[in-house]
């Protein structure tokens, strides 16, 4: 079984500036977030722009993340209405190597589906994919997000198969409930909301899968592994990440992308998703300033901390 706790970011997509997929870019990238202390990768998602890639690409960046990486790699199914379609792309991303695939909510029932639609497609599911292949679920919020129900969750985590839930639930309550009725399951609840993850992890959350680590992969590692060791510490990243979170809400992944750039780890902040053109030097003013924000905060750790968190 892999590891199953710690940081897991939401991977970025890189492309050259003719909009291809940067297989090159993408390997600095990938050993980026592993130098930073991440358990795991989420190679496909709605950060990797899923939606706006065929699944010859989907198929092609989930293959080319598993031969680079040292660590465990997840990837998202997009579905399709055509049962056809949907199990050759459950058959070609099995075939990529990568440790679980996940299923996203929305493609498992519509907004007025219920208990009875989502058992349905789940156990279709179950029956057409690999039995020794894991798997995890994700509440993407494209096309429109689906929060599970608890009986739904449930249902999921009984049958032993999944073991990766990425909640954007952003509900304290809800989590604490949800951590509940996964006790005793394999699955293990993944926060992607950075504003809630200290209080998720001290409620016994697994870790963290969200936007953040594509900004401080190393601090919402360090935080995943060392919240109960330096707890003084851990509120201090923890708040940080919470109040940088608000960086998400401008133009990303477009402007993730070119803090990267001026890292060297990509050659371009080209994106599908989102106007690119229109990034602003303000904008990236902001992303600067925030990246200068997160290297006062190492900074300011004891020495001691700081140690764990390159280590992590």
């Amino acid at each position: 079984m892999m590891r199953i706790d710690g940081s897991w970011p939401v991977m970025l997509t890189p492309y050259t500036e003719e909009g291809q997929i940067d297989f090159d870019s993408l390997d600095r990238l990938t050993a980026w977030y592993e130098e930073g202390g991440s358990t795991g990768l989420f190679a496909v998602c709605q950060s990797s722009e899923m939606h706006f890639l065929s699944l010859e690409e989907r198929i092609a960046l989930a293959r080319r993340v598993k031969q680079r990486a040292g660590i465990p790699v997840i990837a998202a199914l997009r579905g399709s209405q055509d049962p056809d379609q949907r199990k050759e792309e459950w058959k070609a991303m099995a075939q990529t190597g990568v440790d679980a695939l996940v299923l996203l909510t929305n493609t498992l029932s519509g907004l007025e589906g219920g208990m009875e639609e989502f058992r349905e497609n789940l156990d279709q599911a179950l029956e057409a994919i690999p039995k020794d292949l894991p798997l995890g679920l994700y509440e993407c919020p494209m096309p429109f997000k689906r929060v599970l129900a608890d009986e739904e969750l449930a249902y999921a985590a009984q049958t032993g198969r999944f073991l990766f839930l990425k909640d954007t639930c952003c509900d304290m309550e809800r989590i604490r409930r949800r951590i509940g009725i996964l006790e005793g399951t394999p699955l293990r609840l993944f926060n992607a909301n950075s504003t809630t993850l200290l209080e998720s992890l001290q409620a016994g959350a697994g870790g963290f899968s969200g936007i953040m680590a594509n900004f401080a992969p190393d601090l919402c590692a360090w935080l995943c592994s060392c919240w109960d060791v330096w707890p003084e510490q851990a509120r201090l990243v923890q708040n940080t990440l919470s109040i940088a979170s608000l960086i998400e809400r401008q133009r990303y992944p477009a402007n993730a992308k070119g803090l990267l750039v001026k890292k060297g780890i990509l050659k371009s902040c080209y994106s599908r998703s989102c106007d690119y053109r229109g990034l602003s030097a303000l904008e990236m003013d902001e992303a600067g300033q925030l990246d200068e924000l997160l290297d006062f905060v190492r900074s300011r750790l004891p020495a001691e901390v700081r140690r764990t968190v390159n280590a992590s």
